[in-house]
């Protein structure tokens, strides 16, 4: 006798959003959580009286009004805009590239001028760009890429532009405008709380068990319920039968400082190759606090190693071709669901998640 309609491994957002259609079609689940806490990467902890997140920055942003309704049933959002700034060597530059941008770099003050400068540096790469130094010069020009591309990238993917592929980056946000809001989407903000607060609605109701890893008790748990829904790493899924896909880790390295505004804005790019990390986050700023002191999170990218955990996979042609061996048997289960940025393979931002995982479940569920 099944216990449990669902069997739910893991607790970021995707399987939070099934959670919740599931109970409101009356169905049973058990979550199984290998950290300590629900939530995944979406997680915050407070320290000093500031929600920290703990996973890196998550700023939500989509222009999918049926996401952004949805989302909004469970907190209040603010009006916070992604506005992140690079330094490179001490110069501050504004983020995405826009006239600010230009306007620091070269001393122009009219979108003609930037694009007249942007044209002529690209104006060296001919032909079919072959490597991701080349593609980037072609889109902003030498200087941005020398300054704010180039050392961020290598950390970022732990090797050089020349031998990363072209199509990382089809395109980089060049406005001729003085606009820093680094997104395009229609709505934008951060939770008023923390994203805790959403999480705990989206699983309410479920049974949870964290600390617990389901692939190492495979059978007990598939015993307890009728269908799985998985959101860990496909290939460890299916035990690396046709080899290890690849994934790119992050280290975070917290500091609480006594001091009431570090570094005057959340997120700070680093973009020197000497510089270790990528970036410096510091958190109050999300929901504009005024705690009497601040804690700044260090970013540190790495190549993921068995017993890390993978943040985003690393979508070459080669592991794209190693997922796709992951992906036919993974049609073929008629018990398991996957879902989410490992269970997929897929650089998802959360809106797409929640969009994903709401697909899944009105097909599940046939709303």
């Amino acid at each position: 006798m099944k216990q449990y309609d669902y069997i739910l491994v893991g607790s970021g957002l995707y399987n939070g959003v099934f959670a919740w259609y599931a109970a409101k079609a009356g169905k049973t689940c058990l979550v199984l959580e290998k950290r300590n806490h629900l939530g995944g990467n979406i997680y915050c902890e407070t320290i000093e009286d500031i929600h920290v997140h703990k996973y890196g920055a998550h700023i939500f942003h989509t222009s999918d009004r049926k996401v952004w309704d949805f989302v909004h049933q469970f907190a209040e959002f603010n009006r916070y805009t992604n506005s992140p700034v690079a330094n490179y060597h001490g110069e501050m530059y504004n983020m995405p590239f826009n006239m600010n941008t230009f306007s620091k770099m070269w001393g122009i003050s009219t979108p003609a001028e930037a694009k007249a400068k942007i044209e002529e540096q690209r104006a060296g790469i001919a032909g079919e760009p072959k490597n991701l130094e080349e593609q980037a010069i072609r889109l902003v020009g030498r200087d941005i890429y020398e300054k704010l591309v180039k050392g961020y990238t290598e950390k970022q993917w732990g090797r050089d532009c020349k031998d990363l592929p072209a199509f990382i980056i089809k395109r980089l946000p060049v406005r001729y405008t003085y606009d820093n809001n680094y997104f395009n989407d229609l709505y934008q903000g951060i939770p008023v709380g923390g994203y805790n607060i959403i999480i705990d609605k989206l699983f309410a109701g479920c049974d949870i068990k964290t600390d617990t890893d389901y692939l190492k008790h495979r059978e007990k748990y598939d015993s307890m319920g009728s269908k799985i829904v998985y959101t860990g790493m496909i290939d460890a899924f299916y035990q690396y039968s046709f080899g290890k896909l690849e994934y790119r880790s992050l280290k975070f390295e917290n500091e609480v400082l006594d001091e009431e505004n570090h570094q005057g804005v959340a997120v700070v790019n680093y973009t020197a190759r000497e510089v270790p990390y990528t970036r410096i986050i510091e958190h109050k700023h999300f929901e504009f606090g005024t705690q009497p002191k601040t804690v700044i999170t260090r970013e540190y990218p790495t190549d993921w190693q068995e017993g890390m955990e993978p943040y985003y996979p690393v979508n070459d042609e080669k592991n794209q071709t190693l997922y796709q061996k992951y992906a036919e048997l993974a049609k073929k289960e008629k018990k398991v669901l996957f879902g989410g940025r490992l269970g997929e393979y897929k650089y998802y931002d959360m809106d797409k998640v929640i969009a994903s995982a709401m697909q899944a479940a009105e097909r599940e569920f046939a709303i």
